[in-house]
């Protein structure tokens, strides 16, 4: 019996479809199927009870599956054991990341770290929308905000002060707010994600809180849209300070109302599981957190971020 049938056994387990664990996995529903039946056959039993709607475990299963998953698990921990003592950084990382921090900040770095360890092997998925570690084809994901999930494990990677920027070019034709207020006079470059446009900005002052509803003419889903936008002189942008890092340093944005703070976030890295976690994915972590660290410093050093950000 092949551990990689197993794998597909306990994958269709796991979503209570072929189809659903094929794609997961990568593979075709054809092959997923005859890897069932193969397990099925050298068991002699039927793991699964298929109907026309649904498919759920047979009283065979319900007994095998619990133990085929703790006897894949210990095999997969001998062997990223046996990766640790000797030093080997492998793997396919299976990467989802958001639009703006993908294509501008982070894939630079991974690339970087491929060049390092050659043995790794990138697949990334690029969406601002919140990966379904269940249905999509992704090990491992970056993304702001802490994990919503219990069953998910992850890492702190940095903190993630928000900014409202323009381009000099945008306040120099329609003038320079300094108070939240102000931004109703002003052309917003709203952020859609899964048809909530996030038109509310928040800023805090002290112990004051302040919402402001904001328009404009320009809404997008993704993100790296609304920084171009930004750039171009389309309007002000609230946004993240890694995603607008390279604009700032670059004198392409400037930031605005200072004294005003939007609410922050923070970077994580998130994983399915604990077992999910590689030598490779620690090392990438450990990366992320020193790449993320430096840029950090950076905007503190030119006066953008000061240094509570690296609490």
């Amino acid at each position: 019996m092949l551990l990689e049938d197993l794998q597909v056994v306990l994958k269709v387990a796991e979503f209570r479809s072929i189809t659903a664990a094929a794609t997961n996995l990568d593979m075709r529903t054809a092959t997923a199927s005859a890897a069932l039946k193969r397990v099925e056959a050298h068991l002699g039993v039927e793991l699964f009870i298929r109907t026309t709607r649904q498919l759920r475990l047979s009283s065979a299963g319900e007994k095998y599956i619990p133990q085929c998953e703790q006897a894949m698990l210990m095999l997969d921990q001998a062997k990223q054991n046996m990766k640790g003592e000797l030093d080997i950084i492998d793997g396919d990382l299976r990467l989802s990341v958001s639009s703006d921090l993908g294509r501008n900040v982070v894939i630079p770095w991974v690339d970087d770290f491929m060049d390092t360890h050659s043995k790794v092997s990138l697949r990334v998925s690029i969406s601002d929308t919140n990966v379904d570690f269940y249905r999509d084809s992704v090990d491992l994901a970056l993304r702001y905000g802490s994990p919503n999930d219990a069953n998910l494990y992850g890492f702190k990677i940095c903190n993630v002060p928000r900014l409202i920027c323009a381009s000099q070019s945008y306040l120099d034709k329609y003038g320079t707010p300094t108070h939240p207020q102000d931004l109703a006079e002003h052309n917003a470059l709203l952020y859609q994600l899964q048809n909530l446009t996030h038109d509310i900005w928040e800023f805090t002052q002290g112990d004051n809180s302040i919402k402001v509803k904001v328009s404009g003419n320009r809404v997008a889903n993704d993100a790296d849209l609304v920084r171009r936008w930004c750039v171009n002189g389309k309007g002000i942008a609230a946004k993240s300070c890694l995603d607008l890092a390279h604009d700032l340093l670059t004198n392409k944005l400037v930031t605005i109302m200072s004294d005003y703070q939007v609410k922050s976030t923070e970077l994580w890295l998130i994983f399915p599981s604990r077992q999910s976690i590689t030598p490779a994915t620690r090392l990438l972590r450990d990366m992320l957190k020193q790449q993320t660290r430096a840029l950090l410093q950076q905007l503190i050093a030119k006066g953008i971020l000061d240094n509570s950000v690296l609490d």
